[in-house]
């Protein structure tokens, strides 16, 4: 059984963008009362039994059960009676919401912290449709319970032997993306990629974002740092409108979008490096930094925006999609050995190259370090690496690595044009 995600630009209508807006409040609420049932009787547990507290206390029966995931659903057919908006929602999208409060009730009690949060306004941003008895896209409509057909953009087809099971509807900003979870009753045997072949290290810092032991560098992206004054003027519009105004709504879809953009550019670019690095190489090689804790420093703006930490979740990701290995190595010590002999060789930042005084090795610094992590990756895994004749493998060489300030390589697919057909003419 393989199972994958295809997320898709949706354009509902005024009407239905009301509807969808009106249901995600709808589930909210309804994931705020079952947080409360549990806060409750979670309390009325903690009180003394021979005294009671001189501020509050919560009462409730002795033998009243936990307000677990099955008696919490099993009431919403009551809820409905009661609260008659409820029926506006689809059943199952509004089970879901109770499912997903549970989830996170026992992801907590498993790691111990992090208690589920009551959802304020707007913080609830995906509606899930767990389960369609025929296949919900019908060319280039989505129909979807309750809600009719919503016109969806198939920038991909589904491939053939794939079934839509599910589909999240997620807001971001003003827009609407549909996530299809496609799946295919066939046996995918568990592949680990076979090390060997051409390594490379990759060593990512701020002022290059990425050096490789080739000698490749990439220059930054900084694409928040290109908005940033954008961004400055619309939040500092936004801190001056009435909350829940219409003014305040148009200011915060404004800055909404503003967000949006850099995330996409900066996600595309992550796209394009690792493509280019899965094409110049067979075997990767990159350090097991916790960025969280570098991006709680002075940088810590520069940090986030580089985004190094989704950077290298998807290079391991189509690292395994497209059969090259992928591993990490302690990042201890790398900007601080010399590649060649080993030797230790101290230097701060300020220092950019590499100087050994023991071998005369001179080099750029970063690239010196994605030396020593492709070294350190050879070393963990020299047991398990495989032979090959370079007469019967040709090595892929990939070219062009976007901002490349060094060596141009060349682009992984070459761009063909379309002659004037566009996707609406087809």
């Amino acid at each position: 059984m393989i199972t994958l995600n295809y997320c898709y630009r949706i354009y509902p209508d005024v009407a239905q963008q009301r509807l969808i807006t009106e249901w995600l409040e709808i589930c909210r609420g309804t994931y705020n009362y079952g947080r409360r049932q549990i806060k409750d009787w979670c309390n009325s547990r903690k009180s003394p039994i021979d005294r009671c507290s001189l501020v509050k206390d919560y009462i409730t029966p002795a033998d009243e059960p936990f307000a677990d995931e099955y008696r919490q659903i099993n009431s919403l057919p009551k809820a409905k009676k009661q609260y008659p908006q409820l029926k506006k929602v689809p059943s199952q999208v509004l089970q879901q919401a109770i499912k997903q409060l549970h989830k996170s009730w026992e992801f907590f009690r498993k790691r111990g912290y992090g208690l589920p949060r009551f959802k304020k306004y707007g913080q609830v941003k995906s509606l899930l449709f767990p389960q369609f008895k025929e296949t919900p896209v019908i060319g280039n409509q989505l129909k979807l319970p309750k809600l009719g057909a919503v016109i969806i953009n198939l920038h991909r087809p589904i491939p053939d032997g794939f079934k839509v099971k599910q589909v999240r509807l997620v807001r971001k900003a003003d827009q609407w993306y549909a996530v299809l979870a496609i799946q295919c009753n066939v046996d995918v045997p568990d592949f680990e990629p076979t090390p060997g072949g051409h390594a490379i290290g990759v060593d990512i810092g701020l002022e290059k974002f990425l050096a490789t032991s080739d000698g490749e560098i990439v220059a930054p992206s900084g694409f928040f740092r290109e908005l940033q004054s954008k961004l400055k003027l619309l939040q500092r519009r936004l801190a001056r409108k009435s909350k829940r105004s219409s003014n305040y709504e148009q200011a915060r879809l404004k800055v909404g979008r503003t967000h949006h953009q850099i995330a996409n550019t900066r996600k595309e670019f992550h796209y394009q490096v690792a493509h280019a690095l899965c094409d110049s190489a067979d075997m990767i090689f990159m350090e097991d930094i916790d960025y969280r804790t570098t991006a709680k420093g002075f940088l810590g703006k520069q940090m986030l925006d580089g985004a190094f930490g989704q950077f290298r979740s998807i290079v391991e990701y189509l690292c395994s999609k497209r059969g090259k290995f992928f591993g990490e190595v302690n990042h201890r010590g790398t900007s601080q050995e010399c590649p060649e002999c080993g030797s230790q060789v101290r230097k701060n930042l300020s220092v950019r190259v590499h100087e050994c005084p023991h071998c005369q090795y001179r080099v750029d610094r970063d690239v010196a370090s994605g030396k020593v992590i492709r070294n350190r990756g050879l070393a963990s895994i020299k047991e398990k690496i495989v032979p090959v004749d370079d007469g019967e493998r040709k090595q892929p060489v990939a070219v062009g690595l976007p901002g490349t300030s060094a060596k141009l390589l060349k682009s992984r697919q070459e761009t063909k044009s379309r002659k004037g057909v566009t996707r609406k003419s087809k």
